[in-house]
């Protein structure tokens, strides 16, 4: 993480929390929803289609909540939202998961696509742990908190079906 990384993290408002939370979970669906498509055992194909519709329901949630939080905070929107770009700019983006079309984004077989999804929710959930240990803000909190915890839910689950393919 860069030198300016925990002044940036610390200065999150709730409304960044979620525009990180909706990033990350838009790249998992991205990545989960074409997986699915790809994949040739049913399993995989079932599992991918599980967390690619989980990370549906997290993005609608996110969303929504930002929505009722946006009108109380656009008048200090444009400070507040460059901290916000750089740090999804400079942490996110491409960097949890592979972005579709690029090189490394294209998956060969079904199990190079759940080590791939693994590695991807690692890096989130490091990413997650990294942001939660530099942050005060209980809303803020919250919001990283339970994103956690469900990444914490897809990277087992995906852990667990790799070891029946094995």
């Amino acid at each position: 993480m860069g030198p300016n990384a925990k002044q940036t993290s610390s200065s999150f408002q709730c409304i960044d929390a979620l525009e990180v939370s909706l990033i990350i979970e838009k790249q998992g669906f991205i990545f989960y929803d074409k997986a699915a498509k790809v994949a040739s055992n049913s399993r995989v194909r079932a599992i991918f289609l599980r967390l690619a519709n989980e990370e549906k329901e997290h993005i609608q949630s996110l969303q929504n909540k930002a929505r009722f939080l946006q009108p109380a905070l656009m008048q200090k929107s444009f400070s507040r939202k460059s901290r916000a770009e750089n740090f999804i700019k400079n942490e996110l983006e491409g960097k949890v998961f592979p972005v579709p079309g690029c090189g490394e984004g294209e998956i060969k077989n079904d199990l190079e696509a759940l080590n791939v999804g693994i590695e991807a929710e690692k890096k989130s959930i490091d990413l997650l742990t990294r942001l939660i240990a530099d942050e005060k803000k209980m809303d803020v909190l919250v919001i990283f908190n339970h994103l956690l915890a469900e990444e914490r839910k897809h990277l087992a689950a995906l852990e667990e079906l790799k070891q029946t393919l094995d």
